[in-house]
This record gives structure tokens, C-alpha cells and sequence, in this order.
């Protein structure tokens, strides 16, 4: 049986977090004998990719299950605020997040570990530029490049 590493353009950041695209119904359903305590997703529930109960195939794992649904034509700031919560409140456990390429999970891991002071601006591109080019998709450059600049402009 296929596991979350044969997800789509799946990473591993550290022990505790690994990042992918879309996760079969089979791979979500391994995630708790795999070790992981919760699941970020960002893949809106009505995209084509999105897995029809994903929720409950999680939670009836005993995983915690979050659910961020980010618009790929428009991301926001507060679907990036929402996120930033959702990984500091989940800090020390074993966490996969997922979305339908690790497109947007790439984008707003990368943001927030540079916020959290976890890498430079030059570490989160790298990340992001290891699975897809922002540059293609003008929402997302342009997104990155203002959050960035937020976080460059505010040292807290």
C-alpha cells in the first residue's frame, strides 16, 4: 500500500512535518498507523482533486484534522493567518499538510517558517522554487512577495 510518501510532490521538512499534494483516500487512511497526529489540508472541499470525506476518513483515526480551503486563484492573508495558528497550535506534534500539488502548502509553509525565523527569505524560495515556480501564476508571486515584505518590515 502506497504511503503519504508517495503523495504528490511530497517533502519532508523535518521529522515532525512533511508537505504534499494530493493524498489518496487509502494514504489519508494510513496517516495515523504512519505516526502523524494531525493533517492540515488546503485543498477546498469543491475543487475536482478534493477526496469526498477526507475529514472523516482522518478523524476516524484519531487524527486531528484542519481544514484551510485557499483559494489557488486568490490566496489571502487571512487564509495565511489561519494557518500560522493552526501550525503554532500544533508545535511538537507530527503534522502533514497537503493541498491538491503542494503548490499552496509550499507557499504557506515557506512564509511561515521564514516568520517564525526558522529560515531566510533565500531557504523559502528554494522550498517553493523545489516544486513550482510562483512566477507562473501571478496571485501567488505577487502574494509571496507581499507577505515577505511584511515580514521583512516587522521583526516581532
Amino acid at each position: 500500500m502506497a504511503g503519504v510518501e508517495d503523495g504528490v510532490n511530497f517533502r519532508r521538512v523535518d521529522d515532525r512535518l512533511t508537505t504534499s499534494g494530493l493524498l489518496s483516500p487509502e494514504q489519508l487512511g494510513a496517516l495515523g498507523h504512519e505516526g502523524y497526529d494531525a493533517i492540515v489540508n488546503l485543498l477546498p472541499d469543491d475543487s475536482e482533486w478534493a477526496v469526498p470525506d477526507e475529514a472523516d476518513i482522518v478523524r476516524a483515526q484519531g487524527v486531528d484534522y484542519v481544514y484551510i480551503p485557499v483559494d489557488f486563484a486568490a490566496p489571502t492573508r487571512t487564509d495565511l493567518e489561519r494557518f500560522v495558528a493552526a501550525m503554532d497550535e500544533r508545535a511538537g506534534r507530527t503534522v502533514h499538510v497537503h493541498c491538491a500539488a503542494n503548490y499552496r502548502v509550499s507557499a504557506f509553509y515557506s512564509l511561515y517558517a521564514l516568520r517564525r525565523g526558522r529560515w531566510t527569505v533565500e531557504e523559502a524560495d528554494a522550498f517553493v522554487r523545489d516544486v513550482w515556480d510562483p512566477a507562473e501564476h501571478p496571485a501567488w508571486s505577487a502574494f509571496i512577495a507581499d507577505e515577505q515584505a511584511g515580514i521583512a518590515g516587522d521583526p516581532a
